[in-house]
């Protein structure tokens, strides 16, 4: 990690609180949103890019507003995830990925209705208070030093604010052709099934824990050809595309031409963008996808 980065945040907490409310409600009241699943057609949209973690990379995250070019595209969509835990931590340890995260929500503030962030593992852990670890660091301490440290006294209110924006994220996005977009997919679904109600319904606190349907959607790594047919069949989707699995060279194709997984937290990222207006195949599809550098 980059470490020796600045204190100092670069928004207020009423200019961070603002942002992140006003992007919580541009989730709650998208106008393609059908519970927790957004639900995208031809009628308002003509191309959608689709990236994957982040992980606090800023250089790949100002790569993908680069290629996005939303401003000369307003009928362009965004699908993001994953930019919690990684990248620079301030002079005392703080992690500063919630500075991206914050970033998210002001780019939905400024193209509202146009960026999709999906909920994912690591941000559902802050949402729920579950202490994620990796190389024998809470992730979770981090990220929340790197709050404080930015925001001073007022830090938990902003904590209460991205906690607040990551309850309203999705959990998937369904595209034409059958395409289902989400951060990752269930374990054993073949085997022992899964509950799709989540997908309509409010959620409760079971839902969200690493046990409920929730945490099974998001934390999920299994890769058995069955397991993607089983839960494409649920959730009536020929092509799943997900992220949450580290990929060389960005991507992965897996499971009987039915699976992609993209990675964007390493330089070597890749992204895919998919036009609206026709049926792909799945090589098509997969010829689409891009290097992000």
């Amino acid at each position: 990690m980059v470490t020796g980065t600045s204190n100092q945040n670069s928004r207020s907490v009423p200019e961070a609180l603002g942002i992140l409310a006003q992007a919580t409600r541009d989730n709650w009241e998208h106008r393609d949103r059908l519970g927790n699943v957004v639900v995208l057609t031809p009628e308002s949209v003509d191309d959608i890019m689709i990236t994957a973690d982040l992980h606090g990379h800023r250089e790949n995250f100002e790569r993908i507003q680069e290629l996005a070019d939303l401003e000369r595209n307003p009928r362009r969509h965004l699908v993001l995830q994953e930019v919690c835990h990684g990248g620079p931590q301030d002079d005392e340890g703080g992690c500063l990925s919630h500075q991206m995260l914050c970033d998210v929500a002001a780019l939905k503030v400024k193209y509202p209705g146009r960026i999709h962030y999906l909920l994912s593992n690591h941000e559902l852990s802050e949402l729920t208070d579950y202490p994620l670890m990796k190389g024998g660091s809470i992730w979770m301490i981090a990220f929340r030093m790197g709050i404080k440290n930015s925001f001073g006294p007022e830090w938990e209110a902003v904590l209460t604010g991205y906690k607040q924006f990551i309850a309203s994220c999705p959990l998937a996005i369904c595209l034409p052709s059958d395409i289902f977009v989400s951060h990752s997919i269930p374990e054993r679904v073949h085997e022992v099934g899964f509950d799709t109600s989540i997908f309509h319904r409010t959620l409760s606190e079971f839902d969200l824990g690493i046990s409920g349907p929730v945490g099974q959607l998001v934390w999920g790594r299994d890769y058995n050809p069955q397991n993607a047919a089983a839960f494409g069949d649920l959730v009536h989707a020929r092509v799943l595309i997900n992220g949450h699995t580290p990929c060389e060279g960005g991507v992965n194709v897996l499971n009987q031409s039915q699976q992609i997984i993209l990675d964007c937290c390493r330089d070597d990222a890749a992204y895919l963008r998919i036009p609206m207006r026709y049926s792909l195949r799945f090589k098509e599809i997969v010829s689409r996808i891009a290097k992000l550098n």
